[in-house]
């Protein structure tokens, strides 16, 4: 069988957005299904890793088009050459306020139309048998959707976050009207799709409220870890977050509790040391400085996918953090999964109960403490510390071989097929 994959975020696009649908293209045709990728054609992301291209199998079709976005058009985007994936258009202000009240839902709704009218065209001589559509942007469903109305084809609409809930929706300023039509676009697609696809067990209960036919594939891990070196052990009670890092993300709990262990303990603070690695938001650089901490902290910026697996594995203990917004239960990571394999203890801070808790629960690799907790964190930095001086800090992840790529990519061709009987 064969299946369209309508898909924004591809090679060389790096970050979060593009591991799962370049993971699932990968595997695919060992289970029977035939790729087709639909992507732009000019691409202007915010963050490049050139290493994922090799990962892109060599005999699946491409199918390409430009894109004229809107945001090339305000002048503080052509002042802005360095932007980062967090100081974009929803870091709050007039400009965020214009593209969540004109761009609805988001700038790539420019597309729509002339993608719907390509792939049309692409459908009348090419058989297909299903349609996927991931976002954000939420743009490539409403592509999707039309193609669906007008081919009477299968159509799955994946989503890798919410939609009208998404966290950093609150910087756009929404008018009444504005988050009208947003909703109306996102239960148009929820209630038209044959399948919802989502990553967590909290956003299927959410879209189930709406959807027929809800199915949860999360995100997992691959084989980087295998094939790449093993990397030595810090010698440093180094503690590391590897990732975007948004404002609704600052972990000022921790930069607090850290502050009264190294006044409270010298040999902790000479031990001491955190790696942010990645996309970091500046209020998090600030809090750093508030509390005394700037000495202790290396700000290291974005690096391949394979340097963060690096990093990973070198940490003593790895720091996951979820935003501290409503309905934060149903956040659910992609960098959980690769911590996971980097075999390292995880330090989460976010809700104590959702979908991550449970993971992490299940998989006996961490803790989740909450936002405001620093009792606990502090007990938990201190058990951590403590088994790192006496060289036994450890962990011994289980029940994790089926947030393998592969066997996630088996259980999304198994879909696709049962969909099509």
């Amino acid at each position: 069988m064969k299946a369209l994959i309508i898909t924004y975020y591809w090679p060389p696009a790096g970050g979060s957005g593009v591991q799962r649908w370049l993971k699932f293209v990968k595997y695919l045709q060992d289970f029977g299904v035939e790729p087709v990728v639909y992507t732009v054609a000019n691409p202007k992301y915010p963050v490049l890793d050139e290493t994922l291209v090799n990962e892109v199998p060599k005999n699946i079709e491409i199918l390409k088009q430009s894109i004229l976005d809107p945001t090339d058009l305000l002048f503080w985007k052509r002042k802005n050459k360095h932007k980062t994936a967090i100081s974009s258009l929803n870091k709050g202000g007039f400009f965020s306020f214009i593209r969540g009240n004109f761009f609805i839902p988001d700038p790539k709704i420019v597309w729509v139309h002339k993608s719907v009218k390509y792939l049309h065209k692409y459908l009348q001589s090419n058989k297909v048998d299903v349609i996927i559509s991931t976002g954000p942007p939420h743009s490539m469903h409403l592509i999707a959707q039309k193609l669906h109305q007008k081919n009477s084809i299968k159509w799955i609409a994946d989503f890798r976050d919410p939609w009208t809930d998404l966290y950093y929706n609150a910087n756009f300023k929404q008018t009444f009207f504005a988050k009208k039509r947003n909703k109306k676009l996102e239960n148009l697609v929820l209630t038209n799709a044959d399948c919802v696809l989502t990553v967590s067990n909290t956003l299927k209960k959410e879209f189930f409220k709406t959807a027929q036919q809800v199915e949860v594939i999360t995100n997992g891990f691959d084989d980087e870890f295998v094939k790449l070196p093993l990397q030595k052990r810090e010698k440093q009670f180094t503690i590391s977050y590897i990732g975007l890092l948004p404002k609704e993300s600052n972990p000022s709990v921790l930069f607090k509790v850290l502050k009264k262990l190294c006044a409270q303990d010298p040999l902790f603070s000479d031990h001491l040391k955190l790696n942010f690695i990645g996309d970091i938001a500046p209020e998090v650089k600030q809090e750093v400085a508030i509390q005394g901490l700037t000495e202790k902290v290396n700000f290291i910026g974005r690096v391949s996918h394979e340097k963060a697996i690096a990093y990973q594995q070198k940490a003593q203990v790895l720091l996951l953090l979820i935003p501290n917004v409503k309905k934060s239960e149903g956040i659910l990571t992609g960098k959980i999964f690769e911590y996971l394999m980097a075999k390292r203890p995880i330090l989460a801070i976010g809700p104590e109960t959702g979908d991550l808790s449970e993971l992490l629960k299940d998989t006996d690799a961490g803790v989740v403490i909450d936002y405001e907790n620093e009792t606990r964190l502090i007990l938990e930095i201190e058990k951590r510390y403590k088994a790192y001086r006496d060289g036994c800090l450890q962990v011994a992840p289980v029940n994790i071989e089926k947030f393998h790529r592969r066997e996630l990519t088996k259980k999304l061709a198994t879909l696709l097929k049962n969909l099509n009987q």
